[in-house]
């Protein structure tokens, strides 16, 4: 980082400390954080504890808040926590250096920068956020020990590309009422959010909002914050679900529903109806005539407990009556299904 860099982080700090807002002081650290390339960190951990004035003192609890206070270690980083030993170049940091870098510079520091990250979650919600689920919402409100700043956070996760998150922020708490979402236990919520954020980190070239990363460290940092995690943490809609069609056939064709929409039973599409309908079942399911023909009440009670879109429902009507004779396609069945049915046996 250079001379002028340093210099605008603690002229920054300097007015934070006049603040008094741990929330604030968090945002920043986060986007902070974000701004530093790999190779920067611990030159910059170094460089502000050497300053060890007051600015410089706080911008490392700060980093400690909402990168090292409590937080696991990110994948790769194991053997250094062990070690304590650095980074290498282009190695991810260890969460636990920031802590180490900030150890005993609280106790200098007024008061209120301890309510850094100590936040209580009071409640949290989960839904879809468009009319097709394929992106869905997270949010959790927190709250400062001292009852002040309540904030909410929202993380935006791709549904289509496997249930990543893409996008979050802290806002405030009204923020919800424009959301329509529904209650769910925080542990659940904070581990979808987890969850989300790790499968992000295993997938190169992710396609995020540009200001994911500015509040992806908070993000984390709130969500760990959450007791009784649950991890990994399904989507319930399926158990939800109690609206099955008293036809023959329907319990078994519902199976066939839930094993093809997954751990991400909120996203249904017209497209995504249309490929189990015309694509999935021919080639990867066996189904009785009574299964096959239950179908279609099925896929419209499970649309309708889903919001009833009204171009999900015309997709359906538009590909269900070819489901029998696409059923009927031999050429059209997967390996899988072509065994399953010369030895049923095995199954």
């Amino acid at each position: 980082m250079s001379t002028t860099a340093f210099t605008t982080v603690i002229s920054q700090a300097r007015d934070l400390l006049r603040w008094r807002s741990p929330l604030r002081t968090e945002l920043w650290a986060a986007r902070l954080m974000a701004g530093l390339e790999q190779g920067e960190v611990e030159p910059f951990l170094r460089r502000l504890a050497e300053d060890g004035g007051t600015e410089a003192r706080l911008t490392l609890a700060a980093l400690a808040a909402v990168k090292g206070a409590g937080a696991e270690t990110e994948a790769g980083a194991g053997a250094h926590a062990a070690t304590g030993e650095g980074a290498a170049p282009g190695e991810p940091v260890d969460d636990a250096l920031f802590a180490r870098a900030a150890d005993g510079v609280l106790e200098t520091l007024p008061g209120w920068v301890r309510r850094m990250g100590r936040v209580t979650c009071e409640g949290a919600w989960y839904g879809p956020a468009d009319p097709y689920g394929e992106q869905t919402l997270a949010a959790l409100s927190f709250r400062y020990e001292n009852g002040k700043e309540p904030h909410l956070l929202v993380v935006g996760i791709d549904q289509v590309n496997g249930g990543l998150a893409v996008d979050a922020v802290v806002e405030e708490v009204k923020f919800l009422d424009d959301l329509n979402l529904r209650a769910e236990e925080p542990g659940t919520v904070a581990g979808r959010v987890l969850d989300a954020f790790e499968l992000g980190d295993r997938i190169m070239g992710a396609l995020v909002a540009d200001t994911l990363p500015a509040v992806r460290p908070i993000a984390l940092s709130r969500a760990r914050a959450v007791p009784d995690l649950v991890r990994p943490a399904p989507d319930d809609a399926v158990s939800r679900f109690q609206e099955l069609p008293e036809l023959p056939g329907a319990r078994e064709a519902f199976g066939k529903l839930v094993e093809f929409v997954g751990d991400r039973p909120l996203w249904w599409s017209p497209a995504r109806a249309a490929q189990f309908l015309t694509s999935w079942l021919p080639r990867e399911a066996i189904l009785s005539e009574a299964g096959i023909a239950a179908m279609p009440e099925v896929l419209r009670a499970w649309t309708r407990f889903l919001g009833g879109q009204p171009a999900v429902l015309r997709q359906i009507d538009a590909d269900a009556p070819s489901l029998p004779a696409l059923m009927a396609d031999e050429s059209l069945a997967g390996l899988g299904k072509r065994l399953a049915q010369k030895h049923p046996e095995s199954m």
